[in-house]
């Protein structure tokens, strides 16, 4: 497909802006790590979230949503819509604690609550684990999604699009800190969903599909329009729906659902200027995230079954391509080529731009950790903030630099998906209790972050090399959550508890809820109502998955269960607005 003028100058286009926005904050994010990582702790609530969803929204998200309804109908993204319910709980109970903790980072947390020499190896160790290994695999996941748009819409090999893609974002991102990112976020995001929203006028718009009318009664998607899966099969509903809602939203790590929160949402979180605004830019990145953006990426990937029904057919589409990427994640892109010439650009644009949303973000985020977790804290302690800036931006280069030779290697986004949910399996549980459980220790989270890595290469390399059965992906995560709870549950019980001096500072620092740490500290006037953030917790989900469902129904031709839908999210706003000042916020 190739691009015209027009197309060149959008293209161009946003790429000034970008740029512009790089330049304009490259003096203020030099001044230090706080201005470069955490914008001065300044930022309104609705920069912050905005940043969050542009975040998620990378060029890898349409791609396996895409994956996911082509292989399993649109029922299967309860695998990512699962973590809705974790992502409020963070918004009702835990945005407010880190922003009171006052911390640098979200792994900064482990030398304010732990304690000992255990502490500060967990804090080191954990900052490179995450920073490095787990993040690299996230940028390779998002990298590849790029690779394969370049390959279809550009013709371009995927060496070039690593070398060219990597070196603009992290020229930007070394350049402008977390408030170049924020702000350009918020650029990117609308750019963004108009690309989306776009895409799926022309996928729908295709003589083939015959408008959303042919769409949905296109025999092609039979059974696979459901938003649940089909209970009477037990194993799929099982896979798709119940270990989704029932397990994995509290068991597993996975950035940007992190149980607790964590990660960059932990940095947005910290940069907020109170607790109140960090809980508002928490919770509007879950509705946006959840509820506003899944239905353009779904649409298109419905689209394309009648299109392109199989893997053959888009690899006779396009023949020039590399086989070893020819997966369904692929017939997203497959489909932006029906898009008018003009048009074409805006997309590319905005795809250009979820792309170097999330990786300036990973960038940006990886680098506090190597920087102020392992380099000011092992390494070089007491040197100047131009010094560390200096190193948070070499850093940034090292980090693209990994993350392309990993993209190079991984075949489809669900790959990495599913790699990294098994590495994280049963390791969430901890994040959700060290705020309020005193005997969570060091030694509990670097057992449980040990034997889910074990677990996952277990399954991931030997287990079938041995020459026993392979196992389903959800059984994987089940079992690989059991054998890590029980592991870290008896090494909590086992080893010695935080020493009572660190514990009572944690505790006058964030005041939780006194269940607990009563008979482990001295605690006072409780902060807060539990109940009143439980009931705020399950509204949050219902207005966001109500909103989900509606607009499906809608879609659908369902009018009645849309507005009944649309129903449920007035009365559930209503009891949030009622039961939030009993939350708890300075």
């Amino acid at each position: 497909m190739q691009l015209v003028r027009l197309d060149w100058f959008v293209v161009f286009l946003y790429g000034v802006v970008a740029l512009v926005v790089g330049v304009v904050f490259a003096r203020r994010a030099g001044r230090g790590t706080q201005e470069f990582f955490l914008s001065g702790r300044k930022a309104p609530w609705w920069l912050l979230g905005t940043s969050m969803v542009a975040t998620t929204f990378s060029t890898d998200t349409p791609n396996l949503v895409t994956d996911m309804v082509r292989t399993g109908g649109v029922s299967q993204n309860w695998l990512w819509w699962a973590f809705l319910i974790t992502g409020m709980c963070t918004v009702f109970f835990y945005a407010k604690l880190w922003r009171r903790s006052g911390a640098f980072t979200d792994i900064g947390f482990y030398e304010l609550r732990y304690s000992g020499g255990i502490a500060a190896f967990l804090r080191g160790f954990r900052a490179l684990y995450l920073g490095v290994f787990f993040n690299v695999m996230i940028m390779a996941a998002v990298t590849l999604a790029a690779i394969k748009i370049a390959g279809v819409l550009l013709g371009v090999d995927k060496y070039t699009t690593v070398l060219i893609a990597g070196t603009v974002t992290v020229v930007y991102s070394a350049t402008s800190g977390l408030w170049g990112v924020v702000v350009t976020d918020l650029v990117l995001f609308a750019i963004a969903m108009i690309g989306s929203v776009a895409a799926a006028y022309y996928a729908v718009a295709h003589p083939a599909v015959g408008g959303l009318a042919g769409l949905i009664s296109h025999p092609t998607l039979e059974g696979r329009l459901s938003l649940l899966p089909d209970f009477s099969d037990w194993r799929v509903a099982a896979t798709v729906f119940i270990i989704p809602v029932a397990i994995q939203w509290w068991s597993t790590w996975y950035p940007g659902a992190e149980p607790g929160g964590g990660g960059y949402v932990a940095q947005r979180m910290l940069a907020a200027r109170n607790e109140r605004e960090s809980m508002r830019a928490t919770l509007w990145f879950n509705i946006a995230h959840y509820a506003l953006r899944p239905w353009p990426w779904i649409v298109v990937a419905l689209a394309s079954l009648i299109v392109y029904p199989n893997l053959e057919a888009i690899t006779a589409r396009f023949p020039g391509l590399d086989p070893s990427i020819v997966r369904h994640d692929l017939a997203y892109p497959a489909m932006l080529i029906f898009l008018p010439q003009g048009l074409l650009g805006l997309v590319v644009a905005s795809l250009a731009a979820a792309y170097m949303s999330t990786i300036s973000t990973h960038l940006n985020w990886g680098a506090s950790y190597i920087v102020d977790d392992f380099y000011r804290r092992f390494v070089a302690r007491h040197r100047d903030e131009r010094h560390y800036v200096t190193v948070g931006r070499l850093s940034t280069v090292v980090l693209i630099i990994l993350a392309g030779m990993v993209s190079l290697w991984l075949e489809n986004a669900l790959q990495a998906f599913r790699i990294l949910l098994q590495i994280g399996a049963g390791t969430g549980l901890i994040f959700l209790l060290r705020w309020f459980w005193w005997r969570i220790s060091a030694w509990s989270e670097l057992a449980a972050m040990t034997i889910s890595f074990v677990v996952a290469v277990y399954f991931e390399f030997v287990h079938e090399a041995v020459g026993l059965s392979a196992l389903d992906p959800s059984l994987r995560l089940v079992l690989g959550v059991a054998v890590t709870t029980v592991v870290w549950l008896t090494v909590t019980l086992l080893t010695p508890a935080t020493d009572r001096a660190t514990l009572q500072a944690f505790y006058d620092r964030i005041r939780p809820f006194n269940r607990g740490w009563q008979g482990a500290v001295r605690t006072g006037p409780t902060e807060g109502s539990f109940t009143a953030a439980l009931l705020s917790w399950f509204l949050g989900c219902a207005v966001v998955y109500a909103t989900l469902f509606g607009t499906g129904y809608f879609l659908y031709g369902e009018a009645r269960y849309g507005a009944l839908c649309m129903l449920v999210v007035v009365f559930a706003a209503t009891g949030i607005f009622k039961y939030l000042p009993r939350v708890g916020f300075e």
